[in-house]
């Protein structure tokens, strides 16, 4: 029963804050199957694969040192950071590589990078909630550490490894060699640095002062990271409201369907209301074809036929126009 509870309040919590990303994205969602995927690699293969690492390069550490109190801090200030953010950034960076054209926007990158290291930190809140909580202190420590895991710190690992994807979607979306060069090294290396910030102040942060210390901080990192949030889906609202005027004088969609596609509320409204009167489907892609059409009408001005922008939106205007009559506006 306590492997269980543990395993239940590791993974349902993480299932739930990886579903608000997912609703995050308002106006263009990511193929589920491929957060499903990520999500999953950050389960087994990033936290498996760094359980293994970190313990084999810390008894390294030790070996050399012969320093417990060394081993813990270069472990958790410098190694646990550089290879759990290589771990989950690999995730990231394969969807960059193979499923490029579903990644169109910095909120794309967030919403991947997030997911994977929700899944990382599933596993890892499990460990921690069984081994740290329930067999050194019994249900009390148990309860204790699924307080500290989820609630202080539920958002750390989405928090670090969102800077990977940033910067791999800023170069995704620019056309600047330095800038395609540039920007997937810094984001690397912020989610690196903000990982060790956190660890080497858990460190030396001890009792509940440090804990309500390191929680502050903590939260002052996810609040910034919030607020960038909210300005990346109202940009992308943005787009879909300059993108998508020329649809309108084109035929393709009503005016009552482009304010319903530039409104996150009044899509779940339109979405809500097609269900009770069998045109859910249509209605559900035509939306997402918007916002599929308007990303590639954005990457078209910026970075020209990369990789058949022009073919793609002809394709999806065609989509766009046959949907049009069956979706609720």
């Amino acid at each position: 029963m306590p492997f269980l509870t543990s395993v239940f309040f590791g993974f349902v919590p993480m299932f739930i804050f990886a579903y608000l990303l997912y609703w995050s994205d308002r106006y263009e969602k990511e193929p589920k199957v491929l957060l499903g995927a990520v999500f999953f690699w950050g389960a087994l293969i990033a936290a498996g694969g760094a359980f293994i690492i970190n313990t084999v390069l810390g008894l390294g550490v030790y070996f050399f040192t012969g320093s417990e109190a060394a081993t813990d801090l270069t472990t958790g200030s410098v190694i646990a950071p550089i290879v759990e953010e290589s771990l989950k950034g690999l995730a990231v960076l394969i969807v960059f590589l193979l499923f490029r054209r579903e990644f169109d926007s910095v909120l794309d990158g967030i919403v991947y990078a997030g997911i994977v290291a929700l899944g990382f930190a599933a596993t890892e809140n499990t460990y921690y909630i069984y081994t740290y909580g329930f067999q050194e202190n019994g249900w009390g420590g148990l309860w204790f550490l699924v307080f500290v895991r989820v609630v202080l710190v539920g958002w750390q690992h989405p928090f670090y490894t969102a800077f990977t994807g940033i910067g791999l979607a800023v170069a995704r979306l620019s056309r600047s060699v330095f800038v395609k060069f540039i920007a997937p090294l810094l984001g690397f290396g912020l989610a690196i640095f903000t990982h060790s910030v956190h660890n080497t102040l858990a460190s030396f942060l001890k009792g509940l002062s440090g804990l309500a210390v390191g929680t502050f901080i903590d939260w002052g990192g996810w609040f910034f990271m919030f607020i960038f949030l909210v300005w990346a889906v109202a940009r992308e609202r943005k787009l879909l409201k300059q993108h998508l005027r020329e649809e309108v004088s084109l035929g393709l969609m009503t005016a009552g369907q482009y304010r319903t596609a530039t409104s996150a509320w009044a899509q779940s409204f339109a979405r809500l209301t097609a269900i009770f009167n069998g045109r859910y489907r249509a209605t559900q892609r035509f939306y997402q074809v918007c916002g599929e059409l308007a990303h590639k009408k954005q990457q078209f001005a910026t970075l020209g036929d990369e990789q058949g922008n022009a073919a793609i939106i002809r394709k999806l205007r065609t989509e766009l126009g046959q949907l049009a009559p069956g979706a609720q506006a």
